[in-house]
């Protein structure tokens, strides 16, 4: 195995975390904003009502995109384990 395809595998799994983790992460980051101007305009600090929205949100993410998500996991695998002979070389 060369430096390269090593750096491409590396490359890969950063990538392939970055896209499963980023539109959830994007999600909870709206949502949290969104939440937060509202409480701080009507003064209202209640903190689980913060959480209850944000895991609404990644929730309906996680629907919406869960089929894309679980492919390219699937993909990541997949090419993961087809490098496994020329890792081993």
């Amino acid at each position: 195995m060369t430096t390269e395809s090593a750096l491409a595998l590396m490359v890969g799994l950063i990538m392939t975390a970055v896209r499963v983790a980023g539109p959830l992460l994007l999600a909870s980051l709206v949502a949290g904003l969104v939440v937060g101007v509202i409480q701080a305009a009507t003064q209202l600090n209640e903190s689980s009502v913060s959480f209850v929205v944000k895991v609404a949100s990644v929730l309906a993410v996680l629907v919406l995109t869960g089929p894309a998500i679980t492919a390219l996991v699937v993909e990541y695998t997949r090419n993961s384990l087809l490098a496994i002979e020329h890792v081993v070389r």
